[in-house]
């Protein structure tokens, strides 16, 4: 029996965007003339699964920018969504958009379709570091976004903004943080600026063009601590939020091991212990599903070792931490865990182990200290 936020995620790959920001390595393209057959294929697609999981309680729209999509685009979309699955009353649904594509009339239409949380990729609100970042949209349409959003009636706005970028420099992270802050958002998600092989940044970085400023901790904690002070909730390593009503339901499905299904090129699933994930090609995806097969690239079944252990990784990237109980079967769990406390890194709240700020810092490496 499915209970409550227990209920499985419906998340959509959008795999178009205007152009390659050089920093990402998600699946996207540029090339707008097949989003017509990226929307019929996506349509089997879900025929696939119709029966498969129901009842879902979220339904996120990433990408690449799904903003991108026309009015009558999202509509067919959204459509076949509600044709085949259910979403339960009062579900999370959100779109990752672009402040330049989010005028006023696509707002009002955003909201007609159902949307209720808007997760903005602002990034910046200093021009320089948005060309830098090649970026599409400026510091103005950021602000012009923000106020149309809220004019629009959204009561649920996340900000993606990102720090350690070669010349933003401290002063000009506060500056953005500050501005971000005065539009009182529910959510934020900030990243530091990683450098990914395959990505226009690792090919600058790799031939000494450009130099950047990697393991930036004093970012991590400044951003903390003015977050904080404000208010705001460091309830996972990249995210805060104003209260617990305004954590991502969706994405604590990833790091709690509950059911999402994943449609579009190079969408991720997770059902029964079993993941498994599309081919990162839109021309593959739709020639699969035009012959009527399903375009899963790989599948893999998670073990319970495996599993344990990313319940490691996943549980001290968040505030929740893990469960002392979770720890058993370990060698030298005292040990370990004193080790920890001793370095600052996690403290014992009743029953759980639950990472500090420093130990947010290096929760990636943590869970590699229990054999």
């Amino acid at each position: 029996m499915q209970t409550k936020n227990k209920l499985p995620g419906l998340y959509v790959h959008v795999p178009f965007c205007a152009g390659k920001c050089p920093y990402c390595d998600f699946y996207s393209i540029d090339d707008a003339t097949l989003i017509s057959g990226w929307i019929k294929a996506l349509e089997k697609e879900i025929h696939f699964y119709k029966d498969v999981l129901n009842n879902f309680d979220t339904l996120y729209l990433g990408g690449g920018t799904p903003s991108l999509l026309s009015d009558k685009e999202l509509e067919k979309l959204i459509e076949s969504v509600h044709n085949n699955f259910s979403l339960v009353p009062n579900s999370e649904i959100t779109i990752e958009a672009n402040p330049g594509d989010l005028i006023p009339d696509k707002l009002k239409h955003l909201k007609a379709l159902g949307f209720n949380r808007i997760s903005l990729g602002v990034q910046s609100f200093d021009d320089d570091i948005l060309r830098f970042l090649n970026r599409r949209h400026t510091s103005k349409q950021a602000d012009k976004a923000l106020a149309d959003i809220r004019n629009a009636g959204f009561e649920n706005l996340s900000i993606d903004l990102m720090y350690a970028v070669p010349g933003q420099g401290k002063n000009g992270w506060i500056n953005t943080l500050e501005r971000a802050l005065s539009f009182s958002p529910e959510h934020f998600s900030c990243y530091q600026l990683t450098v990914k092989e395959g990505t226009l940044f690792f090919t600058l970085k790799e031939s000494g063009e450009v130099t950047f400023n990697l393991g930036e901790e004093e970012s991590f904690l400044l951003t903390s601590d003015i977050l904080e002070e404000n208010g705001y909730t460091h309830y996972e390593v990249s995210n805060f939020s104003k209260s617990e009503k305004f954590f991502s339901v969706h994405n604590r499905k990833y790091w709690q091991h509950i059911p999402y299904l994943g449609l579009g090129p190079s969408a991720h699933s997770f059902i029964n212990d079993i993941r498994w994930w599309n081919f990162s090609s839109v021309t593959k995806y739709i020639a699969e599903l035009k012959k009527g097969f399903n375009p899963v690239e790989e599948k893999e079944k998670i073990g319970e070792e495996e599993k344990k252990l990313e319940s490691l990784f996943l549980g001290f990237r968040t505030k929740k931490g893990i469960a002392l109980g979770a720890l058993k079967g370990y060698k030298k769990v005292e040990i370990v865990i004193n080790r920890l406390i001793e370095s600052g890194l996690i403290e014992i709240q009743g029953d759980r182990a639950v990472p500090t700020k420093k130990g947010f810092l290096v929760a990636d490496s943590m869970p590699l200290m229990f054999e």
